[in-house]
């Protein structure tokens, strides 16, 4: 970069720091996508659709800022250099009045975990090859799940829960997978016909208290239980009963081969009561041979209420191991070229190298009140695969052939 693109740079920005113009206030006011703009700003190139259109609002803008015609147009000029500088294989156009902007970009401030959720537009589709999504139903075998160490780790303490009947609890934040691997883990052992009975209690409508929604008891549990040994079984309705026939049915079930585990999603809205009530459960025997395992599945608050320093459910919290599903973060890359490669697709087809780099600091965020916490991580699949889906749009949009780090970070 030479002195003189240096300093057009640097007039540019005083300019329009002078004038308070920042990139979000462009984006608000003109409708130009916030992918365009911060393109623009980072590499000095227009969008290869509608550019003329794009130039026109944003010169309007401008002018409407309070800028005369003659700062329009030193604007206007500093960004053709920086464009030819850039793009030398691309002819420049003439700007009749037309400006560009050039503000300092911005930290994006809306925290990563709120990543809206954005479908796959047609055009990205068409623009990139695609049939359909590779964000949609993406995981309907367990090939489709991408195995990191930590992932590996996770699916064979799950088969040990189930095989051995152990207490596991698996904690994750959204959209780190832990359903999917819940469901792997019943696909596995079907595929392996293995006899394991998965018992699933309902919790769509649980909370962990009253006031919030349904409690799950053990006393639920204990139904589920009965039912998925015997559907047709009347349910007796003192505890004492209830439980002898959960107890007995369990025990039959195990001497004729199979295992049992109750696996509770959702599990950081059990209440407490519930959560202690599982190691009686898990104790549970027949002679000396447990006759179920326990898996909680759950956001990271189950790791808060397992915590040793809770009196309530310190028994528990001496039986269970803890597994956290951990961000993508070095394995990010494979994880793309597994995901493309599942629909015939190279991730170098979709985006340029830098742009995985973009991934990782886009999706690093430091929470809020978190004062001398470093930053986190938010690199999970599912917020991978919202991010990656508005990129694509963002770039379909504009015409730019790849997704790249300036489209990245102003997603």
């Amino acid at each position: 970069m030479t002195r003189a693109h240096d300093k057009s740079r640097s007039q540019t920005a005083a300019l329009l720091e002078e004038y308070g113009i920042t990139q979000s206030s462009i984006v608000k006011s003109t409708g130009v996508s916030r992918s365009a703009i911060s393109r623009l700003c980072a590499h000095a190139e227009w969008p290869l659709l509608d550019v003329d259109l794009v130039k026109q609002k944003i010169v309007t803008y401008l002018q409407g800022r309070g800028l005369r015609e003659v700062q329009v147009q030193t604007l206007c000029d500093s960004l053709q250099v920086r464009a030819m500088r850039h793009r030398p294989h691309v002819a420049t156009t003439e700007l009749p009045t037309n400006a560009s902007p050039i503000p300092t970009v911005e930290n994006v401030k809306e925290e990563t975990m709120l990543l809206q959720n954005e479908a796959l537009s047609q055009a990205a589709r068409q623009h990139f090859g695609l049939t359909r999504s590779p964000f949609v139903d993406d995981v309907a075998t367990p090939d489709d799940v991408y195995q990191t160490g930590n992932v590996r780790y996770v699916r064979a303490a799950l088969m040990d829960a189930a095989m051995n009947h152990s207490l596991l609890a698996v904690v994750g934040e959204s959209g780190a997978g832990k359903s999917t691997l819940a469901e792997d883990l019943e696909e596995r052992i079907k595929a392996n016909k293995n006899e394991v009975l998965v018992i699933r209690p309902y919790v769509l409508a649980m909370e962990s208290s009253d006031q919030k929604g349904k409690t799950l008891k053990s006393s639920h549990i204990a139904e589920a239980i009965a039912w998925a040994l015997d559907p047709q079984l009347m349910v007796k309705s003192s505890p004492q009963a209830r439980f002898q026939q959960v107890h007995d049915l369990l025990k039959a079930s195990r001497r004729a081969g199979r295992r049992h585990l109750l696996l509770i999603e959702e599990a950081h809205c059990l209440p407490l009561a519930t959560l202690k009530h599982l190691k009686r459960f898990l104790e549970l025997k027949d002679g000396m041979q447990r006759l179920v395992g326990v898996a909680l599945i759950g956001q990271p608050e189950l790791r808060d209420r397992l915590g040793s320093q809770n009196a309530e459910v310190r028994e528990v919290m001496q039986r269970c191991e803890i597994v956290e599903l951990e961000p993508l973060d070095a394995d990010l890359e494979g994880y793309l070229k597994h995901k493309f490669a599942r629909f015939d697709l190279k991730v170098d087809d979709v985006m340029e190298p830098a742009a995985i780099d973009a991934i990782r600091t886009r999706l690093n965020y430091q929470p809020r009140g978190s004062k001398g916490v470093g930053m986190r991580s938010m690199c999970f699949p599912l917020v991978v695969n919202n991010l990656v889906c508005r990129a694509m749009n963002a770039a379909a949009k504009a015409g730019w052939d790849k997704v790249d780090a300036a489209v990245i970070a102003s997603c």
